[in-house]
């Protein structure tokens, strides 16, 4: 009597199955049912930080008062699979004259207060718009071929907004 392990049967499950598909084999994406399973991100630090900004009120000098640091979320490593988080560190500024705080400017990579950079959301809204996909479907392509996770209900709102949300 031969004794199979759960391998070997899994194994010719799957030729089995590639057989019926057509040409090529269909290899599916592994399944994650852990979140602990799930690729580690890839995090590039990028750096935003001046000693003296001039101020958008009044256009005089202000010093660097404090560093901050921000998460975004831009579309990820397709070679490794794995997602990719830009980590920004950037200076608040005080102006004396004004007595306002001010951030540096970091409209070229995302709106203020979004966690997605503007790569991902317009790569969101032309999936929506152009290729019609639904809101779902677009959220899944997003984390299937660009490995970033984004909300259907957020791809609504930047839709609904006609892409132009936080400009």
């Amino acid at each position: 009597m031969k004794t199979h392990t759960r391998s070997q049967s899994v194994s010719a499950k799957a030729r089995f199955a590639s057989s019926k598909l057509g040409p090529g084999e269909y290899l599916p994406e592994g399944i994650f049912q852990r979140p602990e399973d799930l690729p580690k991100p890839k995090i590039i630090k990028e750096r935003r930080e001046a000693p003296s900004q001039p101020c958008p009120t009044c256009s005089r000098p202000a010093s660097r008062h404090r560093r901050y640091s921000r998460r975004l979320y831009d579309l990820g490593d397709l070679r490794s699979g794995r997602p990719c988080i830009l980590q920004v560190s950037y200076s608040q500024h005080y102006c004396p004259a004004c007595r306002k705080y001010f951030n540096q400017d970091l409209s070229d990579l995302a709106a203020p207060k979004s966690l997605y950079t503007h790569r991902v959301q317009g790569l969101a809204v032309r999936l929506v718009i152009e290729d019609g996909l639904p809101y779902r479907n677009a959220s899944w392509h997003l984390w299937r071929d660009h490995r970033v996770f984004v909300p259907f209900a957020t791809i609504q709102n930047w839709v609904e907004a006609g892409g132009k949300k936080g400009h």
